[in-house]
């Protein structure tokens, strides 16, 4: 099987300009490509997680990965997907998280003289000239056919700023840099970006008289529809800091039955063979698939240590097998009580993350009928946990059967 019937296999692959063209140079390990990252917040997410994957199976069969940061255009803000403007950063904001970025990266890609390259557009956006860059790029576009864009679309009856419809013109001339300065012939990316794609290669070929070619791989959604990486305390994180590499464990422990397979072709790196035999597997079983997803990604993102001790923490709660410690834990102080040295249950939720606003906390305890401390089943809202009731080693606080945090007091 070549690296492209593979990507196929896997379920990986959505839209590509030339089929032929990609497969043979990524196959020959002769694809100098990238994939650009916003960095819109100071720490990876689920969604980059599945592009860093594919720079990674790229990288391995000798294609040459360039991880663009886009210091520049994280100025603007891709209108993709987006119902409203993205709130504006300041420069330091953005330059903190590049950084932040970076050594994430470094993680997954192995960077270094004649391999994979970091690249930040900042570099030739932020000192354009306007009426230049506008002269010399701008008169290459035509609004009429990036109004029918999906990006630019969805937002027409919300309102779209001159700021974001600017973005495709930044993206393309990425790719157009990226070109000249780099050798780079091909973009890669999610499928929502399609259309700024499509922009690049179009400003080479206008610009230079050359071909280019992009690819965008499958997003990563939910049996019904929705978009993978959101929860009920904000979205999925690769820094162990923002979200700890349990609670990482046990929200792909926790996928859907008619999901799990999907993610194992899709995101980890065990044989197709292999995954084609766990789809005969029913019942109890596709806990023990859900496992299996879990272990590996969580091993890719934190490292084998971490997964070991998510695994262990894991079982340890389920199977009343082995220590709680590895349970991610919440520590509460002296100012999360009250006067009676209590702190009310809808508190407690929000404190913990299980529960995203204190009318989420509600509606599980008094309609969902979800929450459990302890051993007690909590169906009233006015609840309250003493502060003598949380033994040395921790109290289990449990939403539902697979969201558990453990609060100790300090």
């Amino acid at each position: 099987m070549t690296l492209y019937e593979e990507l196929q296999a896997r379920g990986l692959l959505a839209q590509l300009t030339d089929e032929k063209e990609i497969a043979d140079l990524i196959n020959q390990g002769k694809a100098t490509f990238y994939i650009g990252f916003d960095p819109t917040a100071d720490s990876l997410h689920v969604g980059h997680f599945m592009a860093l994957l594919l720079m990674k199976r790229l990288q391995a069969a000798g294609n040459k990965p360039i991880a663009l940061v886009g210091g520049g255009t994280a100025m603007i803000g891709d209108p993709s997907g987006r119902t409203d403007m993205r709130k504006m950063m300041t420069v330091d904001m953005i330059d903190h998280n590049v950084e932040c970025f970076k050594k994430q990266m470094s993680r997954f890609i192995e960077f270094g003289e004649g391999k994979a390259q970091i690249v930040n557009n900042a570099d030739w956006l932020r000192d354009l000239n306007f009426l230049d860059f506008m002269r010399d790029i701008g008169s290459q576009f035509n609004v009429n056919e990036m109004l029918r864009a999906r990006c630019y679309v969805n937002r027409m009856q919300t309102g779209l700023s001159f700021l974001e419809f600017s973005y495709m013109l930044m993206q393309s001339y990425d790719f157009y840099r990226l070109y000249q300065d780099y050798g780079c012939q091909m973009q890669f990316g999610g499928d929502d970006q399609w259309s700024n794609m499509l922009g690049g290669i179009n400003l080479i070929r206008k610009k230079l008289n050359k071909d280019a070619y992009a690819m965008t791989i499958s997003l990563l959604l939910k049996h019904d529809g929705t978009k993978m990486g959101k929860t009920a305390g904000g979205a999925v994180w690769l820094d162990p800091d923002k979200y700890k590499p349990y609670d990482f464990y046990q929200y792909w422990r926790n996928v859907d039955d008619s999901d799990v397979l999907k993610f194992l072709r899709m995101m980890t790196f065990l044989p197709l063979e292999q995954i084609d035999e766990m789809d005969k597997w029913e019942g109890s079983k596709l806990n023990e698939a859900k496992s299996i997803l879990a272990y590996e990604l969580t091993s890719l993102v934190h490292g084998e240590d971490e997964a070991k001790k998510a695994q262990a923490g894991a079982e340890a709660v389920f199977k009343g097998a082995g220590s709680l410690d590895t349970v991610p834990s919440v520590v509460l102080t002296q100012d999360d009580f009250n006067e009676n040295d209590a702190i009310d249950i809808i508190s407690l939720l929000v404190k913990t993350e299980q529960c995203g606003s204190r009318s989420d906390a509600r509606r599980a305890i008094t309609k969902d009928h979800s929450i459990t401390v302890g051993e007690s089943k909590i169906d009233d809202f006015k609840y309250e946990v003493k502060k003598t009731d949380i033994p040395t080693e921790g109290l289990l606080i449990k939403k539902g059967k697979k969201n558990i945090k453990k609060v100790v007091v300090e």
